[in-house]
């Protein structure tokens, strides 16, 4: 048996940028055909009683974890139920995360690497003159080091995005995870990451994690799904061709 979670979701109850009530997801959730979900809420939940009390009324699998913005980006936090002091330094974040058997992963690490400002702009490379130009330049930035592996299928991210993250995923030997970014219904589900056995709670996940018994793959049944698995290619940002995804997100 195999669990289908979308590890990256953000609701009304603790990402004041979502729009996403909580009948809403488990609709959707449900409706897409998702073991669970985490919630990897902004500011995390208040009240966790209220959350274990949500959780358990419904046959969705809703695990609750945070995205911490730290100097080197964004990072989900699986274990931790709420923020701490210093967690913007992620060697902060990292020691309470591993103090508590928690599991770290870098989120839409390469967001907006391909559209420069004035437009865009990164936050885990915020002086555009530093942007690596392929995967050895990247592997430099302290941020692989310090986590336990790469979100390589980012639902709001572009496909040279996520692909270039697969790619650097694929040299460290890490797995890479997948997430939608949802923060409405749109798109709950569209990038996913797939347990080996039976995940019923955030034990079982944390275990899973740390196992390394999963791969990313976009949503849909397992036969119309994409997996960023075994890719052979090492793109380069300089230039970044269009058929990048046809290189990381392979038919299954």
């Amino acid at each position: 048996m195999s669990s289908v979670f979308d590890l990256h979701v953000h609701t009304v109850k603790g990402s004041s940028d979502s729009s996403l009530s909580l009948p809403d997801l488990v609709r959707e959730a449900q409706r897409v055909g998702l073991t669970g979900v985490c919630l990897t809420e902004h500011t995390g939940w208040r009240d966790l009683r209220e959350f274990d009390e949500f959780a358990a009324r419904h046959d969705l699998v809703i695990i609750h974890a945070l995205e911490v913005s730290t100097v080197v980006g964004h990072v989900l936090a699986f274990g931790l139920d709420s923020y701490g002091v210093g967690f913007s330094n992620l060697r902060e974040l990292r020691r309470a995360a591993h103090r508590v058997g928690g599991y770290l992963v870098t989120a839409h690490v390469f967001r907006n690497l391909f559209f420069p400002p004035p437009y865009n702009k990164s936050l885990v490379f915020p002086d555009p003159s530093s942007y690596p130009r392929n995967v050895q330049d990247a592997l430099s930035h302290p941020v692989f080091h310090m986590v336990d592996d790469i979100e390589v299928l980012n639902g709001a991210n572009t496909d040279q995005e996520n692909t270039f993250a697969g790619e650097v995923a694929k040299y460290l030997g890490e797995n890479g995870t997948g997430g939608s970014d949802a923060h409405s219904i749109h798109g709950i589900g569209s990038c996913v990451t797939v347990f080996d056995g039976d995940i019923r709670s955030k034990a079982d996940l944390l275990e899973a994690l740390r196992s390394g018994n999963y791969h990313s793959r976009l949503g849909g049944t397992d036969e119309d799904g994409y997996s960023c698995q075994g890719v052979d290619s090492t793109p380069s940002l300089d230039p970044a061709p269009t058929s990048f995804v046809d290189s990381c997100c392979q038919r299954r």
